[in-house]
Parts: C-alpha cells; sequence; structure tokens
C-alpha cells in the first residue's frame, strides 16, 4: 500500500497536470510527470501511479505509452519483477522546454503570419500590431534554439568542472 499524498504533494501534482494541459498535453500526462518528479522511489509501477493518484488503470496505461512516446518518461526494469516501472528520462527538462515554448513560439508566429496575409492590403493599427507579433516571434523562433545551446553547454561545462574538483578531492 502506498502512502497517501500530503495536501503540498498533492497541490504540486494538480499544479503540473494543469500547466501540461496548458502547454497541450493531457492534464493526467502533467499528474503522471508530477508524481514521477518527486516521488520515492524515483520510479513507480502503473499499478502505484494509477493507486496513488486515483486514476483507472487504463487511463494510466495511456498517458504513461503518450509520455513514453514523447520522450518524458523511460521504462525502469527490475530484475526478477514482471511489471515494468517508468521514471523521468534523462532529457526530460531540456523536452519539456522545447516542447512547450518551441511549440507556443512557433504557434504565435504562425498565427501572425497568417494575420500578416489577411491584412496584406492594409494600412492599419491592426496590421502594425500583426506585423509587430510576428517579428517578436520570428525573432524568438530563430534564437529561442541557440539559447538553450547555450545553456546546455554551460551546464556541461558545470558539471564537468565539478566532477574534476571531486576527482581532486
Amino acid at each position: 500500500m502506498l502512502k497517501s499524498l500530503s495536501n503540498e504533494e498533492r497541490s504540486f501534482v494538480e499544479e503540473v497536470g494543469v500547466v501540461f494541459e496548458q502547454t497541450g498535453l493531457t492534464r493526467m500526462a502533467g499528474r503522471v510527470f508530477g508524481w514521477l518528479l518527486i516521488s520515492e522511489p524515483d520510479y513507480q509501477s502503473p499499478s502505484e501511479l494509477a493507486e496513488v493518484l486515483m486514476a483507472s488503470k487504463g487511463s494510466i496505461s495511456t498517458t504513461v505509452r503518450l509520455l513514453v512516446q514523447t520522450g518524458l518518461i523511460e521504462r525502469h526494469i527490475i530484475p526478477g519483477e514482471r511489471h515494468d516501472h517508468f521514471q523521468i528520462s534523462k532529457d526530460a527538462l531540456r523536452r519539456t522546454v522545447r516542447h512547450g515554448l518551441e511549440g507556443e513560439i512557433k504557434l504565435f508566429r504562425s498565427l501572425a503570419q497568417h494575420g500578416k496575409e489577411l491584412f496584406k492590403n492594409e494600412d492599419s493599427a491592426r496590421r502594425r500590431w500583426i506585423d509587430e507579433m510576428y517579428g517578436r516571434y520570428a525573432y524568438l523562433e530563430k534564437y529561442f534554439p541557440v539559447l538553450m545551446e547555450r545553456y546546455e553547454r554551460k551546464q556541461a561545462k558545470l558539471k564537468l568542472k565539478s566532477l574534476l574538483k571531486s576527482n581532486k578531492v
């Protein structure tokens, strides 16, 4: 029998669900992801997920399949156990940032592009607003991946530096 979630844990899991829903994934996907972020141990079986999240096994099965396909979670095999367990993927945080922000940036740039086409023959305030929107999102679409790559290089250097420091001691 799993421990029940504290009010703070339940609130966090539900908040992750809402955020996932706002980025185009399902609330249940966010709830599963949220629980795997804070669960002890950091891997859980589908039955454990269903119990702690008070969800049907079918809903958990569908959600786990979606999260595995998107690369946000991965299987965790325990030798001798018949059932799979799941945990957050090593690169899940990179994937969530890229899915959420890059997807929204592209969505809004595309929307603004449509607006530009719709009002291409106008010289109006709405056309200028659409042009500004397009310019901002086109800029973000171009430079956001560069920014993320720079961040990832910085993190890799920090990890290397930490590793080298720990080996000196």
